[in-house]
């Protein structure tokens, strides 16, 4: 038994290094409501510096399944998978919607920035948020990386316009198409979007 524990230490070393440069992000749909409360918990938290961590599920992906299979009420294990979910993200993604091949903000994607507004209302005053723009692998690198910036400056504009949030708390980035969510394929719609963390 005591021969195993160099190997599991030394394959929990490896997942740790492969999984570093990730991190977890709560990514909300087109048309799911964002709770304020949440927005300041995810952004509340600051990782430790220069690591991003991707927290590795072991369990069965499917929550309705597990409880099926181990004989639990399938929402209480589905309520505690969001609970979850929730407290480990470090980040969060709105699927903002701008207009095509442009920085204007369309007005169905007011509603989940209004409330990510709240959010960061909720935050200590000297807690500064970075808005991260993202785009999906269509189109070349330097096009991506323009068009992200350019969204992520018109999201902190409208932060700063209509909800009075201090300018000096928001940093705007453009990211282009070099961090697509993990799991996903790399020219997949839900990597066009407005990433949030705390820093």
């Amino acid at each position: 038994m005591s021969h195993r524990l160099p190997l599991l230490a030394n394959l929990m070393l490896a997942l740790v290094a492969a999984t570093a440069s990730a991190q977890d992000v709560r990514v909300y749909g087109a048309h799911e409501a964002v709770d304020p409360r949440d927005v300041a918990q995810i952004l509340e938290q600051r990782p430790a510096p220069g690591m991003k961590m991707r927290s590795i599920r072991l369990l069965d992906d499917n929550p309705a399944q597990a409880a099926h299979k181990e004989g639990a009420p399938g929402a209480a294990v589905a309520a505690a998978a969001d609970d979850s979910e929730r407290v480990r993200a470090a980040a969060l993604a709105l699927p903002v919607q701008f207009a095509f091949d442009s920085a204007e903000i369309l007005p169905s994607a007011r509603a989940q920035l209004d409330a990510l507004a709240q959010g960061i209302r909720l935050l200590p005053a000297l807690k500064t948020v970075v808005i991260e723009g993202h785009t999906d692998a269509v189109g070349s690198d330097a096009y991506n990386e323009q068009l992200s910036q350019r969204r992520a400056h018109a999201v902190k504009r409208y932060l700063v316009a209509a909800h009075r949030i201090d300018a000096s708390r928001l940093r705007a980035i453009g990211l282009g198409k070099h961090e697509p969510l993990p799991g996903k394929d790399p020219l997949a719609a839900e990597n066009r979007r407005v990433q949030f963390r705390g820093e």
